[in-house]
């Protein structure tokens, strides 16, 4: 009889979070009637970026959660088939991620500028590294003051674990067809040529974000003085502001004003959010990771921002 009574309080509670998810897919994640897909007239689009940005981002109730570029595209190509969608405001709060995977949603948001949507950028708790590497491409980009954001470069890095081996008694057997096949292996030491190879490798990726953050901030920074700042380094929201990455001071509902100003729409227009928060948030599991632990991520050669 308690084991009837535990599965069925088990499959109620299941169909409540159903019920929850359904509504907020519809309806968004807000109570302040915000539009929704049932609205009719034109809209703000809002699509999140959330966590460390990757070609297949995952969430986990046990671990970090994150961003995959090819969810973020098809939201994108979704918003760029909707007329009613005038502006997009992209909510960001992410450390960055892998460099592909921010270029892959950065390609895709100058495609959608291009379809004539007004594209604004929320920075939340962080937008740094990729998150920026995508920001840059907005018509408008808003921080909270204490926003983090900047972290202009590449970075790639592995463990190199041979005197441990050697410790241990571990010996690596490695049949490859080049010289260069084992590159990043963590049972020696790089060579010389390695090190000039994955040099090269960074030096042109970090070539192509300082590119990018000029072709969408050309008008704001100097490539000089972008130079200067494009070291790594991570600013405040308001720092940012003084030097010309973002354009404005404010959080997700002034973002949103403004997203209604730049296209035009009046201020009782509709929002639909257009990829809300995890299913799994509404069980207050601690998945997100705290921002130290973002920052320490990108272990392996991956190139990463």
């Amino acid at each position: 009889m308690e084991k009837k009574l535990v599965a069925g309080v088990f499959i109620l509670f299941l169909f409540v979070m159903t019920v929850i998810s359904g509504w907020k897919v519809f309806f968004g994640d807000n109570t302040d009637n915000y539009g929704s897909k049932l609205l009719m007239g034109d809209k703000v689009g809002v699509i999140e970026i959330n966590g460390v940005i990757s070609e297949n981002g995952s969430v986990s109730v046990f671990g970090g959660g994150g961003t995959a570029s090819q969810s973020i595209v098809k939201a994108m190509h979704r918003v760029a088939e909707r007329p009613d969608i005038k502006a997009v405001v992209l909510r960001i709060n992410s450390p960055g991620g892998s460099s592909a995977a921010s270029q892959e949603i950065g390609i895709e948001l100058d495609r959608l500028k291009q379809s004539g949507k007004i594209i604004i950028t929320s920075m939340g708790e962080a937008c740094a590294s990729g998150g920026y590497w995508i920001a840059s491409g907005s018509d408008f980009i808003m921080a909270n003051g204490t926003t983090l954001t900047g972290s202009i470069g590449v970075i790639m890095e592995w463990a190199n674990l041979q005197e441990l081996y050697e410790k241990l008694g571990i010996r690596m057997e490695v049949l490859k067809s080049g010289e260069f096949k084992d590159m990043g292996s963590s049972a020696r030491s790089l060579t010389e040529g390695e090190l000039q190879m994955f040099d090269a490798m960074i030096q042109d990726t970090y070539q192509q974000f300082l590119d990018k953050v000029q072709a969408g901030r050309g008008d704001k920074i100097e490539a000089e003085k972008l130079l200067e700042i494009a070291d790594g380094r991570v600013f405040t929201g308001r720092q940012a502001l003084n030097l010309g990455l973002v354009d404005g001071l404010g959080n997700y509902y002034d973002a949103l004003d403004k997203a209604k100003e730049l296209a035009g729409l009046p201020k009782d227009t509709g929002i639909e959010i257009i990829n809300g928060s995890e299913f799994w948030e509404y069980f207050n599991f601690p998945y997100q990771t705290s921002l130290t632990d973002w920052l320490k991520m990108g272990i392996g050669w991956d190139l990463k921002f």
